[in-house]
């Protein structure tokens, strides 16, 4: 099992490989999910697949967000410089982008980020179908879950282990993109979901935010035995001895080494097991939603007793009773209670006298920790990731000195090589050489990236070999190995390909979709004479609730319920499912029971126009109080609730049937007056959806359909989406 690790510059490069990872994933500056992050430059991104080559270590470059067509295009000469220097994988979200990728460059492996939101086996094997060689399975999966994925896959599986969680499904939370324009599903979330929420106009709360999650020996045996490919671990903005010591532990875990976290001691907002056992509220914080670090105590007056030890050198916060930090300072000495002797360090138990404390302070935590700090920085200096090599080494008296080096590039590819001595080898004046003098020798490589797993040694009697020839011999194959191995990961792209602009097809007259949420709404949409009227679908289908879809629904949240639908034609695929070029079009042609696709809600008019003339129906999503988030728990218990932010936006939390949690925008998204422009875009359905209307709110919606006219408010179709 394998360890991909974050990095977001490149000391946390260094710092994760260091540690023992053997893959990395990074981003391109302006592209990927962490667009935040410092990232790389293309320049840098060839010399990290060089440093991470020469050290067994694999790159896969992050585009998991959702692409327009100008931007995959854009990207293919940036890409081809990447290919053709031995890029390994590319992380995707967009099925468009994958389209493109798998096209362009046919052996490049293509992994579907979890952004993509597959929760099940028959979604994962469709991917696998299309190009995919690996999936990143949802955080929201329990351990059976991901279990019962593995025994009915054959594709490699990744699992998160450690960081962040989002506490809406990734790929499927609207929410920054709706209130400002900053999609979470293009890599600029602004994360309400660390925001604070007045809970029904009472008490207040970090209502959305989660703990992080950790997991620990027990969790990471279970998977290595169900035979999970690799474990990721979170952090491609986190500081490189965060990533250093999280790689380090988990490392030690597959390798079975009795090992201690400290992970936590350099970022804290709470942790958990996430879902891995079960899916609970537990994994909630609803107390803060930043890293404070680890608690030392409570505060009275200038005093602490103390619930870890801490030394000279310590970072602390002060922190208030609602978990506000008001300050901070360095422990620059320690006076203990009842002791007047100089200390550097103060134990559990023990009472400290603070200084300076900020007013209204509560609660001590520690934000720096120096021992551990200083610790992880040695092991960096100490510790390196090299690639391990075989050789064999061939000493005959009147012959030239023979030795070969064999090993493999990440691809499999065998690399072998054969350096000789300019001399012929001569007897033995005085001490003949001995094999375990060779071995020595040979076996220093220093600062080299390698390490001599094996060598066979062939030696004639009474034979002398200088130690200068040995080192020089030595030097010359390792020289000639970096560039051999370098250059085996080298190979040339293809011709590009890219789909043809076709313009829009003329649209005379729009068709009217209904999606509806109860019983009620439907029979009064009938009552008024509509038809072509859908209950909305769940937008996950996890592995553990697969019977629980509805597989004659003609409206598609999901792929589990394309795959699997009883329908062979007809289908509608849900705004959901992120559909935003032409190249994604192209794809869904495969599955000829798709006739209309829904465009997704973050793109503006201009993108929609891009598009061009599809095979598919193209429709939009015209009215909806709009879904911002698809969550897995139940946060309300069922009870209808309203959540409202610092700007005094308003979001209805409802439970749905399968007892997870949707949030949904108060303000209606409402284009019903732009229908001459809709046609214009070569659309021809709108899509009116209804959630918790009452029916004199549908009264006024069918009204404004009818006159094309009234109240607007476009989102993102007017402003895009950065």
């Amino acid at each position: 099992m394998k360890i991909v690790a974050p990095a977001g510059n490149k000391e946390r490069l260094y710092a994760a490989i260091k540690a023992g990872a053997e893959e990395i994933y990074m981003g391109l500056q302006g592209f990927g999910a962490r667009r935040a992050a410092e990232n790389f430059t293309v320049e840098e991104f060839i010399e990290a697949l060089d440093y991470a080559h020469l050290r067994g270590s694999r790159i896969f470059l992050t585009l998991n967000t959702l692409m327009f067509k100008e931007e995959i295009e854009f990207l293919y000469c940036n890409l081809k410089k990447l290919y053709e220097h031995g890029l390994d994988a590319v992380i995707v979200q967009d099925l468009g982008l994958a389209n493109y990728l798998h096209q362009n460059f046919p052996d490049l492996e293509l992994h579907g980020s979890t952004q993509l939101s597959v929760a099940n086996h028959v979604e994962i094997n469709f991917l696998q179908s299309i190009g995919f060689t690996r999936v990143v399975l949802p955080r929201e999966l329990t351990f059976e879950e991901i279990k019962s994925i593995r025994e009915h896959t054959t594709i490699e599986l990744e699992v998160f282990v450690s960081g962040a969680l989002c506490i809406c499904y990734s790929g499927n939370c609207y929410l920054s993109s709706f209130l400002g324009g900053r999609s979470g599903n293009r890599g600029m979330c602004a994360q309400p979901c660390r925001k604070n929420y007045q809970i029904n106009q009472e008490n207040k709360s970090y209502f959305l935010s989660p703990k992080d999650q950790f997991l620990g020996e027990e969790e990471i045996q279970k998977l290595k035995a169900i035979g999970i490919d690799s474990i990721k671990l979170e952090g491609r903005m986190k500081e490189p001895n965060y990533v250093f010591t999280t790689v380090q532990y988990y490392r030690n875990l597959i390798n079975d080494i009795a090992t201690k976290e400290r992970s936590s001691s350099l970022f804290n907002r709470g942790y958990s097991k996430g879902y891995f056992y079960e899916k609970t509220s537990e994994i909630m914080n609803p107390l803060f939603s930043s890293n404070l670090g680890e608690r030392i105590g409570i505060i009275q007056g200038k005093e602490i007793r103390l619930e870890k030890d801490v030394i000279l050198g310590d970072g602390f916060s002060y922190v208030s009773s609602s978990f506000e930090k008001l300050g901070g300072c360095y422990l620059n000495q320690i006076i203990i209670k009842g002791n007047k002797e100089k200390r550097k360090k103060a134990f559990k138990g023990e009472i400290l006298i603070l200084k300076d404390v900020s007013r209204g302070s509560k609660y001590l935590y520690r934000s720096y920790s120096k021992e551990i700090q200083d610790s992880i920085e040695v092991e960096k200096k100490q510790q390196n990731k090299r690639k391990e090599i075989l050789a064999s080494f061939i000493g005959e008296i009147g012959e030239k000195a023979k030795l070969s080096i064999h090993t493999k590039n990440e691809w499999g590819k065998e690399i072998t090589l054969s350096v000789f001595s300019e001399e012929n080898l001569q007897n033995a004046n005085k001490k003949a050489t001995t094999k375990e003098e060779v071995f020595q020798k040979i076996s220093e490589l220093g600062n080299t990236s390698f390490y001599l797993k094996n060598i066979e040694i062939e030696l004639e009697e009474n034979i002398f070999i200088p130690t200068s020839l040995l080192k020089s011999l030595k030097r010359f194959a390792i020289e000639k190995l970096e560039k051999k191995l370098l250059e085996s990961y080298l190979r040339i792209a293809p011709k590009e390909w890219k789909l043809s602009s076709i313009p829009n097809e003329k649209i005379d007259d729009l068709d009217f979709f209904f999606i509806v949420r109860t019983e009620k709404q439907k029979q009064y949409l009938e009552e008024k004479g509509y038809s072509n009227i859908f209950y909305r679908s769940y937008d996950i289908a996890s592995e553990g609730e697969l019977e629980k879809q509805n597989l004659d629904t003609l409206v598609a949240a999901n792929f589990y319920q394309i795959l699997k639908n009883r329908n062979t034609s007809g289908i509608i695929g849900n705004w959901n499912l992120n559909i935003s070029n032409p190249y994604t079009f192209e794809l869904l042609e495969r599955l000829p029971q798709l006739d209309l696709l829904m465009l997704s809600p973050e793109m503006s008019f201009e993108k929609m126009k891009n598009i061009g003339a599809t095979k598919q129906k193209k429709a939009i999503l015209a009215y909806s109080k709009l879904r911002g988030m698809y969550i897995e728990l139940d946060l309300i218990k069922g009870k209808n609730t309203i959540l409202q932010n610092q700007e005094n936006d308003n979001f209805h939390l409802k439970t749905n049937a399968l007892g997870h949690t949707e949030v949904y925008l108060e303000e209606a998204l409402n284009i019903l007056s732009k229908q001459n422009l809709i046609k214009e875009l070569g659309i021809s359905v709108i899509i009116i959806e209804f959630t918790y209307e009452t029916l004199q709110e549908i009264d006024l919606v069918l009204q404004e359909l009818r006159e094309k006219k009234g109240r607007y408010k476009a989102y993102n179709y007017e402003r895009g989406v950065y």
